[in-house]
């Protein structure tokens, strides 16, 4: 089957929040239902097929797509990266994290802190040098993602610290550019526009210095006079072991392993709840026919 622009978009929002948000509320999404009617999709289907057979392969079909988007990236990161170098009790993933005047789409923490702006084949480049400006402000190691229409204006277009990977029509990462791991380069105070206040304590604490015992409305701009004071390298250190723990995905581990491929980035975006993870479980073994019906 291939699809048309309108078929390629309705596959793409079922991997959106709202129907990942429909499935950990009720495990059923009327808008699942109604996206799919917007294709031909179904018919294409097995009698056996679930709920979750449907999303891996709508997933594999807008993966060798002309049409390729975020998700399909984010995705690759976190089976072949998060989940495949690493794993969730080793390494920790969060979703468009600010950095400066922008929001890096992926970081990965484990022993460092990684950023990975992705570009792919419907993104402009335009912004691409603030962004990664502000990154390597914050972060360690900062790659690009791109689609290899993009590669080369990259590779001009961004630092030679700064690593370049292409997702291959095979759904492949290749490197054409490795990143260096460069923590003496961040600056501490952007490293505290990613903290709560909590975190920005634990980071001051793990370096030996005094948490500020200050109202709560100077304590941020108390924070950032000490912040700019300390070690670059120090604080991306403490910053990315507070981070793993604070933030740490670990709890869901086993709900990633059992559930589709295809949904795990959009799973742990959605930070799903106990009862959320066993209706978004229920939902996913839904047979197609009855979720057909869905309303």
């Amino acid at each position: 089957m291939s699809l048309d622009k309108s078929e390629a978009a309705a596959l793409s929002r079922l991997f959106s929040a709202t129907v990942l948000r429909d499935l950990g509320k009720q495990a059923r999404s009327p808008l699942f239902t109604r996206l799919l009617d917007h294709t031909r999709f179904a018919t294409y289907m097995s009698p056996e097929a679930t709920v979750g057979t449907v999303f891996d392969e709508a997933f594999e079909l807008l993966s060798k797509s002309r049409f390729r988007d975020d998700y399909v990236y984010r995705a690759a990161i976190t089976e072949k990266i998060l989940l495949g170098r690493h794993s969730l009790n080793t390494a920790t993933l969060l979703n468009e994290v600010r950095a400066g005047s922008c929001k890096a789409d992926v970081v990965v923490l484990n022993g460092t802190a990684t950023a990975y702006e992705i570009k792919s084949e419907r993104d402009s480049l335009a912004r691409l040098r603030n962004q990664v400006f502000n990154y390597r402000q914050v972060f360690a190691t900062v790659n690009v993602v791109v689609s290899t229409s993009h590669l080369s204006e990259v590779l001009k277009a961004t630092p030679e610290d700064v690593g370049v990977i292409t997702l291959s029509e095979r759904f492949r990462f290749q490197t054409s550019r490795e990143a260096q791991n460069r923590p003496e380069r961040i600056v501490p105070s952007m490293v505290l526009e990613v903290l709560r206040v909590d975190e920005a304590a634990a980071v001051l604490t793990g370096l030996g210095q005094e948490i500020p015992a200050v109202p709560n409305t100077q304590i941020r701009s108390e924070l950032d006079r000490i912040f700019a004071e300390l070690d670059p390298a120090a604080v991306h250190e403490e910053m990315v072991k507070i981070l793993r723990a604070s933030r740490s995905q670990a709890n869901l581990a086993t709900f990633i392993g059992s559930i589709p491929a295809s949904i795990r980035a959009a799973s742990l975006a959605a930070k799903p709840t106990p009862k959320s993870r066993a209706r978004i479980k229920e939902a996913v073994d839904t047979p197609l026919t009855e979720a057909l019906a869905w309303k």
